[in-house]
């Protein structure tokens, strides 16, 4: 038996020094984020609301890094999520960050600041409302105090879509600009008649939500096609069933999420970042069901996005 255990022990120790002197190379080329060569590599981890599925998912992930990664110190940052983590990963200010794919604007012709990593789970738009108010349809939000979401949101740009298409564009509908958390105590409160929130299921903010008050989500599935052929074909319908929040299922717009990364992160940090995340889902469906969602197979459909050479490096080695 001890020799046996010694065995596991020395392998073990080998494939933690061969990932360490990996990772030794891969930081020469973050060098800049450091103040002294002795100090962890930062992997700052673009995410959203405390309350929303990127926080839990950025934050598993996070722990996975820092136990498995050596020299590296990953930690999470609170934004207004898509939007502004794709302004982030872009300019330097993280390292990683989710984003919704309707957010990505990419021009062929300038060299890309950020590459994916991962197709992860599919956000769902959500409408909420109060259980005994007047909205029933997009229609009804006509001079309604709507919350669209945060300014630097993903749930800003589909929301604004929606109502394009729907002709409620301009001051049809009294907009407000709020994140998921204020959203929820504006509808509590009685401040706003209803609030969108792109997210994957369950959002623990709405779910909490309908723990405490009686919320109506408003069906939004007849708004696909019309966003599909004035926007991208990313958009699908997707449903909500009753057991997610315990009101009654509803058909609504859904596209892909994605990890993002900068796009000059060395090639063996991020290989070894996509085999955690794809390698660890259990543990990261553990932080939230969304994360369970994904598959190597899966995970390499990030058009409009290229993949990390890294990334797509570890594809090819697992044959998804």
């Amino acid at each position: 038996m001890s020799r046996s255990r010694t065995g596991r022990g020395r392998r073990a120790t080998s494939a933690g020094a061969v990932l360490l002197m990996l990772l030794v190379v891969a930081f020469g080329g973050l060098a800049g984020c450091r103040d002294s060569p002795d100090e962890p590599v930062p992997i700052r981890i673009a995410t959203g609301s405390p309350t929303a599925v990127y926080y839990a998912f950025g934050r598993s992930l996070a722990t996975v890094l820092n136990r498995e990664l050596p020299g590296v110190r990953a930690s999470v940052v609170v934004t207004a999520a898509s939007a502004e983590n794709v302004q982030l990963v872009g300019s330097g200010a993280a390292e990683l960050g989710f984003t919704q794919a309707d957010v990505l604007d990419t021009n062929p012709a300038d060299p890309p600041k950020v590459l994916a990593v991962a197709r992860v789970y599919d956000d769902l738009l959500h409408l909420v409302t109060s259980a005994g108010g007047p909205i029933r349809d997009v229609a009804d939000l006509r001079g309604r105090r709507v919350s669209v979401g945060a300014a630097g949101s993903g749930t800003q740009i589909t929301a604004t879509r929606l109502l394009e298409v729907a002709r409620l564009g301009g001051d049809q509908v009294r907009r407000e600009h709020l994140g998921l958390d204020d959203s929820v105590a504006a509808l509590r409160a009685g401040r706003i008649d209803a609030f969108f929130f792109s997210g994957g299921l369950p959002v623990r903010g709405v779910a909490a939500l309908a723990d405490t008050t009686s919320i109506r989500l408003v069906d939004l599935g007849e708004w696909t096609e019309p966003l599909r052929r004035s926007y991208r074909e990313v958009y699908v319908s997707r449903d909500i069933p009753r057991s997610v929040y315990g009101v009654d299922p509803v058909t609504t717009v859904a596209n892909p999420n994605y990890l993002v990364v900068r796009a000059d992160l060395p090639e063996p940090l991020v290989r070894e970042v996509t085999r955690l995340l794809m390698e660890r889902r259990a543990e990261l469906a553990a932080a939230h069901p969304a994360a369970g969602r994904m598959s190597p197979r899966s995970a390499i459909a990030t058009t409009p996005l290229p993949l990390h050479p890294g990334a797509a490096d570890w594809y090819r080695s697992a044959k998804p």
